[in-house]
C-alpha cells in the first residue's frame, strides 16, 4: 500500500492523456516525420548539429513571443499585438541605452536599463490591451488589432521611419550571438520561458485559472475567479514576453526591425494553434507551442537545402493550419455530442 509508486504513474498518464487531448503528440509526430524526411534527403546538410543549432537559435524569440500568445489563446483571446509591441521594446531599449550613453560599448548598467526598459514598455502595452479587454468589454480581436497599428505607429515616430542600428555590442555579443557550455545565450533564455511558463500554466493556480476563463467566463466567475482580473494578468504576461522578445531580437540582429511585425503576430498565432491550443479556449500546452514554432522552422531550412521555393513553405504551414482547427472543431463536437 505505497501510494508514492502509483503517483508517478499516474502522473505519466495524465499527460499522456492530455496530450492526446490536445492534439500535441499528433503535432510532435508530424514534427519527427519532418526532420526523419529531411535527414534522409540530405543527411550531409540537414542532419548535423550546425543546423540543428541554427534552427533552435532563430524560433528562440519566435517560441518566447509564442508563449505568451498561448495563455492568451487558452482563455479564448487572441494578441494581435505582439509583433508590433516587440518592435516597440526594442526601439524603447535601444533609445534608452542610446539616451544614456550613445558610445558603441557602454557599461552593463546602461544595457540592463535599456533592457528593463523594454520589458516595461512591453508589459504596459499588455497591461492596456487587458483593461480594454476585461474592464471595457471590446473584443481582444479589435484591442489588439488597434494596438498592433499604435504600438507600430509609435516605433516609427520615435526611428523616423529608419531602423536603428547603434546597439551595445556588449549585448550583440553575449546576449545575442554568445553561447554558455556551448548552448547559445538565446536558446537558453527561449529555454528557461518554456519551463517556468509551462510549470505556471500546468501546476499553478495562475494555469488553472487561465483555463477556468477560457472554458466559460461565467462559471469561473461564479467559482469566485476575479475574471477581469485574471484576464489584465494574462494580457500583461503577453506583453511583458513580447517585451523580452523584442530586446532579444535587438540583440539578435544588432538592430530593430520595423518591417517585420505583421509576420511575427502570424507566425506566434500558427505556432499556437499548430501547438494543439484551441482557439475556443480551456485547452492549450506551452510544450505543444515550441513544437508548433518548430515545424515551420524545420521546413523553412529543410526546403532552403533541397532548394524548394520558399513559397512552398507558406503553402504547407497554412495547409497544416487549417487542418489543425477542422480536427479542434471536430473534437468539440465528440465531446459535446457524449
Amino acid at each position: 500500500m505505497s501510494a508514492g509508486p502509483t503517483s508517478v504513474p499516474r502522473g505519466a498518464a495524465l499527460l499522456w492523456q492530455r496530450a492526446r487531448g490536445q492534439n500535441t503528440l499528433w503535432t510532435f509526430l508530424v514534427l519527427l516525420v519532418l526532420v526523419a524526411v529531411f535527414s534522409a534527403l540530405r543527411p550531409d546538410a540537414f542532419a548535423t548539429t550546425f543546423e540543428f543549432k541554427s534552427i533552435a537559435v532563430e524560433s528562440a524569440i519566435l517560441v518566447v513571443l509564442a508563449v505568451g500568445q498561448t495563455f492568451v489563446i487558452v482563455t479564448s483571446g487572441i494578441d494581435l499585438s505582439v509583433g508590433s509591441v516587440l518592435i516597440f521594446s526594442g526601439v524603447v531599449a535601444v533609445r534608452t541605452m542610446n539616451g544614456l550613453d550613445s558610445s558603441p560599448n557602454p557599461g552593463i548598467g546602461v544595457v540592463l536599463a535599456g533592457g528593463a526598459a523594454g520589458l516595461l514598455a512591453g508589459l504596459l502595452w499588455g497591461i492596456f490591451n487587458g483593461i480594454w479587454v476585461a474592464k471595457a468589454k471590446v473584443p481582444p480581436l479589435i484591442v489588439t488589432l488597434g494596438t498592433l497599428g499604435i504600438a507600430l505607429g509609435l516605433a516609427q515616430i520615435l526611428t523616423h521611419g529608419v531602423d536603428v542600428g547603434n546597439v551595445p555590442s556588449s549585448l550583440a555579443n553575449s546576449v545575442g550571438s554568445g553561447s554558455v557550455l556551448g548552448i547559445p545565450w538565446l536558446t537558453v533564455v527561449a529555454v528557461l520561458v518554456v519551463a517556468l511558463a509551462a510549470l505556471a500554466l500546468n501546476t499553478t493556480r495562475f494555469g488553472r485559472y487561465t483555463r477556468a476563463v477560457g472554458s466559460n467566463e461565467e462559471a469561473a466567475a461564479r467559482v469566485g475567479i476575479r475574471v477581469d482580473r485574471h484576464l489584465i494578468k494574462v494580457y500583461a504576461l503577453s506583453g511583458l514576453l513580447s517585451g523580452l522578445a523584442g530586446v532579444l531580437n535587438l540583440a539578435h540582429y544588432s538592430s530593430t526591425t520595423l518591417t517585420s511585425g505583421a509576420q511575427d503576430n502570424l507566425n506566434a498565432i500558427a505556432a499556437v494553434v499548430l501547438g494543439g491550443t484551441s482557439l475556443f479556449g480551456g485547452v492549450g500546452t506551452v510544450i505543444g507551442t515550441v513544437i508548433g514554432v518548430f515545424i515551420p522552422a524545420v521546413l523553412q531550412s529543410g526546403f532552403t537545402i533541397l532548394q524548394v521555393q520558399s513559397f512552398w513553405q507558406t503553402v504547407a504551414v497554412g495547409a497544416v493550419l487549417i487542418l489543425a482547427v477542422y480536427f479542434d472543431q471536430l473534437r468539440r463536437r465528440r465531446r459535446s455530442n457524449r
